[in-house]
């Protein structure tokens, strides 16, 4: 059906939603054809878009029919169980939730609905706990305000992989009309208030390894988000010195206190800073508005230091290794799951102690894919991406940073008995293993105009791979084709398709070029090793200069 007969068919429904009835009414040639030419598609992250009118964008429409969608699926796959439904601090989040909740009721399927805001990794933990057949959350992760998102769950608490998203998507596709979806609010809709808390937060605190009396004073910000409602209780539980961010308590799905839902970003960080300077606190944790990223700053020196997504991965791995070794309860067949974005360090440090690692394509749901097939194999010992998500212990099947926090909160109040901070830490890591850099470089490109420069950039890298002065290409991986070419020679790379170019070069230095699963963006990935780290950093900031060129002139 072509843009414009949905727009006509959206236009001639009788009981549509008023404010969404006006927004439609509203809208110009061009804004039709963006918000109908297609409609919301699963990425890494299930479904996320903007919210408003239209096949395109995220509403009680389109949240009704992926439901139903859903639904479909468990029944054709024959998988029993309930539903387990959480959602975060947006815009109409809690409405979503309740209405996926009754489409699962109206096909007879039951839910064990979260009775306030709740973490993704809760919601991962509560379908394992309930035994359900699977899990929704609605949250748009780190995105801006003006998004919302669907993300669906397998009974093992992993994101679902890509043959389940498929077929989920099959059966939305055969929904017709999502105006005529059945919803009801009945018995089988149960509950789940704040005493589930507990239970979870029971588990979250079996992963401390070696506590020692806290000393260090931690400022935390939940960017208005979900991760309020249990970190900073946690923390304090444990005995932290903690010092909530108020003004960035409260649940607003504006994030007007903040210059950033995004904890990858520095504006994110500037509240928090200020707030930390005034107390002099030696530690700050921020975490997205659903707590599954976690990013965090350093007093160092007089002054506070951002860590990457990397840093802190490697920082949780090293330290879990080594209090593991010194206790002896590292196990001969431990394993070690990263994405193909995230730093070669970890693979570094996981073979420095004996233990293997896995690479998955980008996205926590390829992580979870893997524990669960390895779980008879090997022993889980952590997990982690590039984008400041990481997993401890693999009780949830999906990044927590409730978990995040109260593992480094231990190792900065450990150091800290040493005379150290992080940044200490970081250094003496970089020192045994050598300085990795690594960067990464967001392209936002809306609209059709952008989806196409996207694709014709995909197309030139993978006709034109990258060359480097004074590096030698050493092999580049395609993984859309699934193949790895290195000297002219070609094999098959043992992952998902995806549309996904990596290209390997000496000294550990390589780049992957990659389209946002989630957003309108090409993500740049950069990594290179050298003997310090402004050395590092010089030679990626020219790449990056190089690379911007090629890109322009496209």
């Amino acid at each position: 059906m072509s843009y414009a007969k949905k727009y006509e068919f959206w236009m001639n429904q009788k009981n549509m939603d008023l404010q969404l009835l006006n927004e439609l009414i509203a809208l110009n040639e061009e804004q039709i054809q963006e918000v109908f030419h297609s409609d919301l598609a699963f990425g890494t992250g299930g479904l996320r878009g903007l919210m408003g009118v239209g096949t395109n964008r995220v509403n009680v429409y389109t949240i009704r029919k992926a439901s139903l969608g859903f639904a479909h699926y468990l029944k054709q796959a024959k998988i029993k169980g309930g539903v387990a439904i959480s959602y975060d601090n947006r815009h109409y989040s809690q409405k979503f939730a309740k209405e996926a909740a009754m489409v699962l009721a109206a096909e007879g399927i039951s839910s064990y609905l979260f009775d306030e805001l709740r973490p993704t990794p809760m919601l991962s933990f509560a379908v394992r706990h309930f035994k359900c057949a699977g899990g929704i959350m609605i949250t748009a992760s780190h995105n801006p305000k003006e998004y919302n998102g669907y993300k669906v769950y397998d009974p093992t608490g992993a994101q679902v992989n890509l043959e389940t998203a498929e077929r989920i998507l099959s059966e939305i596709d055969l929904i017709e009309n999502p105006f005529e979806i059945d919803v009801i609010d009945n018995h089988l809709i149960h509950r789940i208030d704040a005493s589930f808390d507990k239970i979870y937060l029971h588990e979250v605190e079996k992963i401390q390894l070696s506590p020692k009396k806290p000393q260090i004073k931690i400022v935390y910000s939940p960017l208005h988000g979900t991760g309020g409602t249990v970190i900073p209780d946690l923390l304090k539980k444990i005995g932290h010195l903690v010092y909530p961010l108020a003004s960035q308590m409260t649940v607003d799905p504006n994030f007007s206190q903040t210059k950033s839902s995004n904890p990858e970003e520095e504006s994110a960080y500037t509240g928090a800073i200020a707030y930390a300077s005034t107390i002099d606190a030696d530690l700050i944790m921020l975490t997205d508005p659903d707590a599954d990223r976690l990013g965090i700053a350093v007093k160092h020196e007089g002054s506070y230091h951002l860590l990457t997504g990397n840093q802190t991965a490697a920082l949780e791995l090293y330290y879990i290794l080594a209090e593991r070794r010194k206790k002896d309860i590292l196990p001969s067949n431990g394993m070690v799951y990263k994405t193909i974005v995230t730093t070669d360090l970890i693979d570094d440090i996981a073979t420095s102690f004996g233990v293997k690692t896995t690479s998955t394509l980008t996205g926590f749901k390829f992580i979870g894919e893997k524990a669960e097939q390895n779980k008879y194999k090997t022993t889980y010992l952590f997990g982690c991406e590039e984008s400041y998500g990481s997993l401890i212990s693999d009780f949830v099947r999906d990044k927590d940073a409730v978990q995040a926090c109260l593992l480094l909160a231990e190792i900065a109040n450990h150091v800290s008995h040493m005379g150290m901070t992080l940044v200490d830490y970081m250094n003496h890591i970089y020192q045994a293993y050598g300085y990795y850099y690594e960067y990464t470089k967001s392209i936002t490109l809306p609209g059709l105009s952008g989806l196409q420069k996207i694709k014709t950039v995909m197309t030139h890298f993978r006709e034109n791979p990258p060359m480097i002065y004074g590096k030698y290409l050493m092999s580049y991986d395609d993984y859309e084709k699934g193949i790895k070419i290195a000297d002219g020679s070609v094999e098959k790379l043992d992952l998902p398709s995806s549309n996904v170019l990596k290209y390997y070069y000496q000294d550990h230095t390589w780049i992957v070029f990659r389209p946002s699963g989630t957003e309108p963006k090409i993500k740049i990935y950069f990594q290179t090793v050298s003997k310090s780290m402004a050395e590092a950093k010089t030679f990626v900031d020219g790449l990056l200069k190089q690379l911007m060129k090629e890109i322009e002139a496209i």
